[in-house]
């Protein structure tokens, strides 16, 4: 009876902690994968907090372009919004106006890159791969590059909207870094396990 009873505690035992593995190996994976990113502190916490699959450098990916898509969506919302209201008001600081234009703009373009990129994540194919990496690695650069650009606009302005947008736009422009990094893993990783069974087939 006792040892019927230590087999059960046993097999109970390995059952939680297969599955306590389980449920702990998308975040295992989103650590590692954000370790060597450019802000990884974020990279976990943005990751960490997607409510869709996480299982492969692919899903990772596709989250983190999702990521910055939506948060650069809201800033483009924000963007036109303020520049509106700014330019409907009586401001006179023509360098704030024009600043915030070329900002609208800017962005406006990014989210392009970026619907563009995560639609072409989605429709990866293995005899297109290195084309379509090589876009989608040039359509997020050019994003982050807007991004930056944008918050050049604002380097001889002052005031509260200049503050406001450089908040949102440097948020904006790391989590698109960390996507541009998680890209280029994709395709690093991609690439090895091809030619890895490339060269086992010709052994």
């Amino acid at each position: 009876m006792l040892q019927l009873q230590a087999l059960l505690f046993l097999c109970l035992s390995l059952s939680c902690s297969a599955t306590a593995g389980d449920h702990d190996a998308p975040h295992d994976l989103v650590r590692l994968s954000c370790a060597h990113a450019s802000y990884p502190t974020i990279c976990v916490r943005t990751l960490s907090a997607y409510k869709g699959p996480a299982k492969t450098p692919r899903d990772l990916a596709q989250a983190a372009v999702k990521v910055s898509l939506s948060r650069a969506s809201k800033v483009s919302a924000y963007l036109t919004q303020v520049s509106s209201t700014i330019n409907k008001g009586n401001n006179t600081n023509k360098k704030e106006r024009n600043a915030l234009g070329d900002c609208v703009e800017q962005i406006y373009e990014s989210v392009e890159e970026l619907s563009k990129t995560l639609n072409e994540l989605k429709h990866l194919r293995r005899d297109k791969f290195s084309w379509q990496m090589s876009n989608v690695e040039t359509w997020v650069s050019a994003a982050l590059t807007n991004e930056d650009t944008c918050l050049d606009g604002f380097e001889d302005v002052d005031g509260k909207v200049k503050s406001d947008v450089k908040k949102k736009i440097t948020n904006v422009a790391r989590v698109t870094s960390n996507a541009l990094y998680m890209i280029n893993r994709l395709h690093e990783s991609r690439e090895r396990s091809w030619i890895n069974v490339m060269e086992d087939g010709r052994q």
